[in-house]
């Protein structure tokens, strides 16, 4: 970097980030990714960079992934078939074999080889390890006309944040998989955005932050012109009567409201496609994506002004 006008922009870059690394060193980010991000060693790498830019200025950083392409993938390739509602994966006895391979075995430790390779100190855990997340069966839904058998499908009964809590005092970057299992032992695929606010919650996590493959929240999903910059518990379940939210959307907006409620301050969602969307988030005012809050009124001005 030899011309000055770069220099000036780095280094003005630096002092800005500066009060962002000091209000958040030390404070707990929960961030889950969704499985496209890891469609691509590029894209991954990416995602890694920015997570271990946040654990080196002293951000406790918890890492969920979910693997739903990856996972609709393999199975189309063994010939199964896949089924969801309202946004949902059913998960049959094959379904579960193929979910075990997909986030155990291919994502999580892909994702611990690009840490190992960058130089982040990560582990890979499971909600299985150590009772992190206890779980039961999901019984039938009702929805609609007909009732839903999810299969494997966990709900969360309880979560261990000592669990991680160990791992983030000694340093390292926990990178969680989103199945667990009930008392008996019986696995269970439970859905990555609700693993995440569960444990964004019990961790007192300063902020969850989703990653996604759009924007953020869009009020017409095929209009990105459209995006919500922030909103709030309300404002979201407006959006929600109002049917801006696409099927794939609708988890999310459970898992926001869950975390919200469960004491997160902030929630966000942004998008791998944007370069450094992590960062800009983060350590800027204007952001990169949607950003929830419990009420407006806890936003300050600045963060309100940067959205517009």
């Amino acid at each position: 970097m030899n011309d000055p006008g770069d220099r000036t922009v780095a280094v003005t870059a630096l002092k800005r980030a500066v009060p962002y690394i000091r209000l958040f060193k030390h404070k707990t980010f929960v961030i889950k990714a969704g499985g496209a991000v890891f469609a691509e060693p590029e894209t991954m790498r990416a995602l890694v960079e920015q997570v271990g830019i946040l654990h080196q200025v002293g951000i406790r950083t918890v890492v969920v992934h979910g693997g739903g392409p990856q996972s609709t993938e393999l199975a189309k390739a063994l010939g199964l078939e896949t089924q969801f509602v309202d946004g949902r994966r059913v998960t049959d006895d094959r379904a579960l074999d193929v979910s075990a391979m997909v986030l155990n075995g291919m994502i999580n430790t892909r994702l611990l080889a690009a840490c190992r390779d960058l130089e982040v100190p990560a582990v890979g855990v499971s909600g299985i390890d150590a009772g992190l997340i206890r779980a039961r069966r999901r019984p039938p839904v009702k929805t609609g006309e007909r009732t839903v058998d999810y299969g494997h499908v966990g709900d969360i009964v309880s979560v261990d944040p000592s669990v991680l809590q160990k791992h983030l005092d000694a340093g390292l970057l926990p990178i969680v998989s989103p199945l667990s299992c009930d008392e008996r032992g019986n696995l269970l695929n439970i859905n990555a955005d609700t693993v995440a606010a569960a444990l964004a919650a019990r961790l007192n996590a300063e902020k969850l932050i989703l990653i996604t493959g759009t924007p953020g929240i869009l009020e017409d999903e095929s209009d990105p012109a459209s995006l919500v910059s922030y909103t709030d518990l309300s404002g979201l379940q407006r959006l929600r009567q109002q049917g801006c939210l696409a099927a794939g959307m609708l988890p999310k907006a459970d898992a926001i409201a869950e975390a919200l409620t469960g004491g997160v301050q902030r929630v966000h969602l942004i998008s791998y496609k944007v370069p450094d969307s992590l960062l800009l988030e983060v350590f800027t005012n204007e952001g990169a994506g949607t950003l929830v809050v419990r009420d407006i009124a806890a936003l300050s001005p600045a963060e309100q002004q940067g959205s517009e």
